[in-house]
């Protein structure tokens, strides 16, 4: 008898916890609640939590549900407008693009599905998301391409406007490059990494000329020069713009452990250009920036006017 009473209040203490279980998370068709109707694709609460909680995870911030709602309804019109144009990518062209961002994260995909599910996100909700952006990105630019040109004269304009073109032709450099590289297994010891840097020290404090260079390297065992590499300043990112700036022709950069091993560049040539500089290129972005959300704002408005959208 005792037995049988601790086991009904067991069962029932168990009963207990799964309705209050039940009424925090609410029931599957609860979730699955159909909120509007966007050309006659709905739009789920389940939906709409799903993408709040991305949001708050990449914006730190609690999401309107509004906004959200908005959101999805974007999403929803921009890629059913881009098949009408025949860009519709597949499953694993979005995989490969999930795969991409969780690269630029340092993380593999399942590395970035693991940590989404961890905060209650299904990854299809991020995947979802990124073939809407990709989609009528290319939409955008596909049509609109003549209109998103950006005027070099524009940017000569603005160049005058900041008052500093002079300068920025003085400072703006055409680069003749040659990347070397010392290898070193990634399994080996670092007293082997340290050997071949002070090795690469010794060959930097020895070589004048990219000739030179050339010689040294095709005879070493486990190195190899490359070919010619031009790069403008505007090309450049800015340390490496400083460090090849401060390196006399002929001569190697410092050298930098790398996945490879030890690398450095040879500077072979450096001469002014007017082609383009670091401040042409920043203004020349900018302005195709905004000439690109202003299209693609107006390009939205238009077909979510044309969209049918139902709410319930």
């Amino acid at each position: 008898m005792i037995t049988k009473a601790v086991s009904s209040r067991a069962t029932l203490a168990a009963a207990g916890v799964l309705v209050l279980v039940a009424a925090f998370v609410g029931s599957p068709a609860d979730a699955q609640t159909v909120v509007l109707m966007v050309n006659g694709e709905p739009i789920t609460s389940f939906d709409i939590e799903q993408r709040s909680k991305l949001d708050a995870l990449t914006t730190h911030k609690i999401p309107d549900r509004e906004s959200v709602i908005n959101e999805l309804i974007d999403q929803r019109v921009k890629i059913k407008e881009a098949k009408k144009w025949s860009i519709d990518p597949s499953a694993s062209d979005v995989d490969s693009l999930y795969s991409a961002m969780a690269g630029r994260m340092k993380m593999n995909a399942d590395q970035l599905s693991k940590m989404l599910e961890g905060q209650g996100i299904r990854p299809e909700t991020l995947k979802e998301k990124v073939r809407a952006d990709t989609v009528w990105t290319n939409l955008v630019r596909g049509r609109f391409k003549e209109s998103l040109l950006v005027n070099e004269k524009e940017v000569h304009s603005a160049v005058l406007v900041k008052g500093d073109e002079a300068a920025q032709q003085t400072n703006s450099f055409e680069y003749t490059m040659r990347p070397i590289v010392l290898v070193v297994p990634r399994s080996a010891p670092p007293s082997e990494t340290e050997a071949r840097q002070k090795e690469a020290e010794a060959l930097r404090n020895r070589i004048q000329s990219c000739n030179e260079a050339n010689d040294v390297f095709r005879s070493m065992h486990d190195a190899a020069i490359r070919d010619n590499v031009t790069k403008t300043s505007a090309d450049l990112a800015g340390p490496l713009r400083e460090m090849l700036d401060q390196t006399p022709i002929g001569h190697l950069t410092p050298p930098e452990i790398t996945k490879q091993g030890i690398e450095m560049v040879a500077l072979c040539d450096r001469k002014p250009t007017t082609v383009d500089s670091p401040a042409k290129r920043e203004i020349r972005d900018k302005m195709f920036v905004q000439k690109f959300e202003a299209k693609s704002n107006a390009y939205l408005q238009e077909i979510r006017k044309a969209a049918m959208i139902e709410r319930r």
